[in-house]
């Protein structure tokens, strides 16, 4: 084979040929797109929130083929669905959705679409607390806050893989089982963290009325938001100004911004307030991103609950989730 110094080229037609063959070579190894028959054989489930697809993902493990529409940190009331959501509703055997009006997008989109995959939805399991919004009462979407409503929520899923898919029936149940043992581990170590609260200062405020089911689960009374249950809605000055004079009369110790809203006009509230605006932010409609302290549906019920404790006058104990299967036993 010849070689070349630094200095010296190859003659340009060399360079085409060499270059032709790899293009060709290329082609020729490029794999499929399509998946194999092993995967197609695995149904495929689409969920539209992220605590819901982090839910399936735990109790379908790999019997299923999973897609999340929304990514974390997006918020469920105000997205707006692509061409990409249309085409994962027709793919899809089974969606997942919570229901209650959570996300209004894509529920219009899943019914006009023809989609004829079965449909559940998840969060409609649990019983709705019932909120006035303008002239009328609408259910409260928001209610994975209470971890006993999680687990009516998993075995909701359990039950509707298995019977998309039932000789995976066995696999559902021991990993919904798994789950359901962590959330009702947590149930009680959240209990157990907001009584270490004084009892004047559990008063929770946040930016949107997403808490209501977490406060009545676990001791504390909703003290006021800047909007309702939807984030559609946009809050007038009068209605910053009202929200500030209410905290002053509760004396709450801090108020929560939220990780899917702009933080700017919580922000106003706190200093015509004059409290903390507490440094954690809250998970409300969505998990976290990979890596942070709320990337899951458990750990996100953890993250909210720490930030609460310490930012109300609470003690805080990390929690300790139950051992994990070894496998075998």
């Amino acid at each position: 084979m010849t070689t070349y110094t630094r200095r010296q080229k190859p003659p340009l037609w060399q360079t085409f040929a060499i270059f032709l063959g790899l293009c060709l070579t290329a082609c020729t190894n490029s794999p499929p797109e399509t998946n194999t028959s092993g995967d197609t054989d695995r149904p495929q489930v689409v969920s539209t929130s992220t605590i819901i697809a982090d839910m399936a993902e735990r109790v379908g493990g790999d019997a299923i083929r999973h897609k999340g529409i929304l990514q974390p940190g997006a918020d469920p009331h105000i997205y707006e669905p692509v061409p990409a959501d249309s085409a994962a509703f027709e793919e899809a055997d089974l969606i997942l959705y919570n229901g209650y009006h959570l996300e209004p997008g894509l529920i219009k989109l899943m019914e006009s679409a023809g989609v004829k995959a079965r449909k559940l939805a998840v969060g409609e399991v649990v019983p709705p607390l019932e909120k006035q919004n303008q002239s009328q009462k609408v259910p409260d979407p928001h209610v994975w806050g209470d971890a006993k409503n999680g687990i009516l929520m998993v075995n909701a899923i359990r039950d509707a893989l298995s019977e998309l898919s039932p000789a995976e029936k066995e696999q559902f149940a021991q990993n919904a089982a798994q789950l359901v043992a962590e959330l009702q581990r947590l149930d009680t170590w959240m209990q157990q963290q907001i009584a270490t609260i004084p009892e004047n200062q559990r008063r929770l405020v946040t930016t949107h009325d997403a808490f209501e089911y977490y406060a009545r689960a676990y001791g504390l009374k909703v003290a006021g938001t800047l909007i309702g249950i939807s984030t559609e809605e946009q809050p007038s000055a009068q209605t910053v100004k009202n929200l500030a004079e209410e905290i002053k009369k509760s004396r709450v110790p801090a108020i929560f911004a939220e990780t899917t809203i702009n933080p700017r006009l919580i922000t106003t509230v706190a200093e015509e307030a004059g409290v903390k605006l507490a440094p954690q932010q809250l998970y409300a409609d969505s998990i976290g991103s990979p890596g942070s302290d709320g990337d899951t549906y458990p750990k996100m019920l953890q993250a909210n609950t720490r930030a609460i404790v310490e930012a109300l006058g609470g003690k805080y104990t990390p929690f300790t989730p139950p051992d994990t299967p070894k496998s075998g036993e």
